[in-house]
């Protein structure tokens, strides 16, 4: 059996050829691998004795022989194959190790040039995986370290490797060439080629490339989607950012539903954006209920006080460690999933006997300004009639400095932080929102109506029917209002300040209103539709 070792990551294949060796297997390898390989004492013919031609262009080329593919492609079962290769003195390749030049790590770089980026695009790798992939009957191909160990496993007990399994390392291998061409493409796409771009300074990259190649693996199929009568799955980016949902540890309970999974996601995106202990209840896409706190006990107290009838079988999300305290609370309600950073073993005691309930542990961002860092996504994408519709992900963070001040009446500093809680939770709460809070919480939320009107008009009656009274509250509203009619509502509920976006034609009528009113107002020159 001959084995053509040919690698950029050299994590672990000094082992896997040490190994490979030590089982009789040949070793055939190129250039720097070679030299690896011969100094740890291992015998290894280079490629270029193979072919009989030296490597040439800075190693552009030295994989792309007959001598190379003919010992790949060659078909054990036919004898005009066999032949072919005996007259040409070429022998079968039955086992290839490759992964390929760094080019995602390569772009990934700051100030990665255009020639950089080029220089590392692989040529021989993906051809050899190509020609090794598609003739997996009869050879192996291993394109990750990870796969080393399961190898020689076989290799050992069985002296080669299984239909079955030279058949997934087929698709391991072609899953792997299209995520790296797909990776070429999005840059090269997204290159605005002009003066300078072939220089020593990396080219502009336009955030919407010509073309978008989705590179996804998938965790897991669903037991069902939104409905029973429709199949889902769960991918993951390839590259999936640190914090993101998609890495939580499962610690106790059933497996995710689709909808789940995309409830839990709007919890953990929403409570991931404080920084002092924080709650989020979410049911069907919406927060219920929000609030910070002391500790995890406060803020889920005061965020279940919001709407207890909504929060049965919501989905919560904590963004700090929860206690034994704080179990027994939530425990006492019926709890779809549980979401937070840590868990106290006394905690996680208290959940076993709840053996349905889904616990997510998540580490939360650390650091960093850009959305990579802080586990969000940069560009969202939405499913449309054979197409998509992309656009920057709505990462905007509002600051004091950011509120205009347009009423005579001036807020207060802690009508100043219940507006900006306030916002913070209208940007993920579906449009029209309406969201009333005070003191770090909501105190009643109004979602997904086509009337704003009517959104805050539903806040105010869950507020009502959770006995929470919205004198004195700071309200937000994801979008300007339109008519004076808006601004009468919320405040004839007993808000004292009001935020929103300002640019209506009638932003005047509506500042006049609120100085009528006696009530403060402050616009953020920012919208937060959420469809």
């Amino acid at each position: 059996m001959n084995a053509l070792i040919s690698v950029s990551d050299k994590t672990g294949i000094v082992e896997f050829a040490q190994a490979l060796h030590a089982l009789g297997i040949k070793l055939l390898s190129t250039g720097g691998t070679a030299k690896l390989l011969a100094d740890q004492g291992l015998p290894v013919t280079e490629v270029a004795e193979l072919t009989g031609f030296p490597e040439m262009l800075d190693g552009r080329v030295k994989t792309l022989h007959p001598k190379v593919h003919g010992g790949l492609l060659a078909r054990r079962d036919l004898p005009e194959h066999m032949a072919a290769l005996k007259a040409h003195a070429i022998d079968t390749i039955d086992l290839l190790v490759v992964n390929l030049y760094p080019f995602e790590s390569t772009v990934a770089k700051t100030g990665c040039t255009l020639e950089d980026a080029i220089e590392n695009i692989d040529i021989g790798g993906p051809a050899m995986v190509r020609s090794a992939a598609k003739n997996w009957k009869d050879v192996g191909v291993i394109t990750d370290a990870s796969q080393y160990a399961q190898v020689l496993a076989e290799l050992k007990t069985g002296g080669q490797l299984t239909q079955k399994t030279k058949f997934a390392l087929s698709v391991a291998a072609f899953n792997r060439i299209s995520q790296y061409d797909g990776a070429i493409s999005d840059y090269l796409s997204a290159v605005q080629f002009g003066d300078g771009v072939v220089g020593d300074q990396a080219p502009k990259l336009d955030l919407f490339p010509g073309q978008s190649n989705g590179r996804f693996v998938k965790l897991q199929d669903l037991r069902y989607g939104e409905n029973s009568h429709q199949s889902a799955a769960l991918y993951r980016d390839l590259y999936p950012a640190p914090g993101s949902l998609v890495t939580a540890k499962q610690l106790q309970g059933k497996e995710l539903s689709y909808n789940n999974i995309a409830d839990a996601d709007a919890a953990w995106e929403c409570v991931k954006s404080f920084d002092t202990p924080a709650c989020v209840i979410v049911k069907h896409a919406n927060p219920c209920g929000v609030a910070m706190g002391a500790d995890a006990l406060e803020a889920y107290s005061k965020a279940f006080q919001t709407d207890p009838t909504s929060a049965f079988g919501g989905i919560i999300a904590l963004n700090c460690t929860l206690d034994e305290r704080g179990a027994l609370q939530i425990s006492k309600q019926f709890v779809e999933v549980l979401m937070a950073p840590a868990f106290t073993p006394e905690a996680l005691e208290v959940f076993k006997s709840k053996v349905n309930v889904r616990i997510l542990q998540l580490d939360l961002p650390q650091g960093g300004t850009s959305d990579w860092d802080k586990g969000r996504n940069a560009v969202d994408i939405k499913r449309v009639g054979s197409g998509l519709l992309m656009q920057t992900a709505d990462n905007h963070e509002l600051t004091l400095a950011d509120l205009k001040v347009v009423t005579r009446v001036q807020p207060t500093s802690e009508q100043l932080q219940d507006l900006l809680f306030a916002w913070k939770i209208g940007k993920f709460v579906k449009s029209n929102a309406i969201v009333f809070c005070k003191g770090g919480m909501t105190m009643g939320v109004g979602a997904g109506q086509m009337s704003r009107l009517d959104s805050a008009r539903i806040a105010s009656i869950k507020a009502e029917h959770a006995g929470l009274s919205l004198k004195g509250t700071a309200v937000a509203s994801d979008a300007f209002f339109p008519f004076r009619d808006g601004l009468d509502v919320v405040v004839d509920a007993g808000a004292s300040s009001v935020i929103q976006p300002g640019g209506s034609m009638r932003d005047q009528e509506v500042i006049d209103a609120a100085n009528e009113r006696g009530v403060a107002m402050v616009f953020s020159g920012v919208r937060h539709f959420r469809h």
